[in-house]
């Protein structure tokens, strides 16, 4: 419901904002972090802090000769908004599911 004290053009940005969220929901997200990580998950929310949820997570780093390490498994994580440095939509890997179909 539209508020009264709130433009136009306001209210049509965050409608757009949501349907865009809306529609990267379960999509696989690449996210590189502040201290050079880089973290493949699926996209599930956020806040209004810029904090994102991640499912199925997965963690890929570089060693001190630059060389990329194992992939670390972690799960479900919450990144921080303040240490996220670049967010992509990872196409690599299939999407994973987490709802229900009826």
């Amino acid at each position: 419901m539209k508020s009264l004290d709130e433009p136009e053009d306001k209210v049509t940005e965050e409608l757009d904002g949501k349907a865009k969220l809306r529609k990267w929901l379960n999509m696989n997200f690449r996210i590189e972090m502040t201290d050079g990580r880089i973290l493949i998950g699926v996209f599930l929310c956020t806040d209004r802090d810029a904090n994102i949820i991640l499912g199925a997570c997965s963690e890929y780093s570089k060693n001190s000769d630059g060389e990329p390490e194992e992939p670390r498994v972690l799960g479900l994580v919450m990144v921080p908004g303040r240490h996220i440095v670049s967010i992509q939509i990872d196409d690599t890997a299939p999407p994973q599911k987490y709802y229900y179909e009826d």
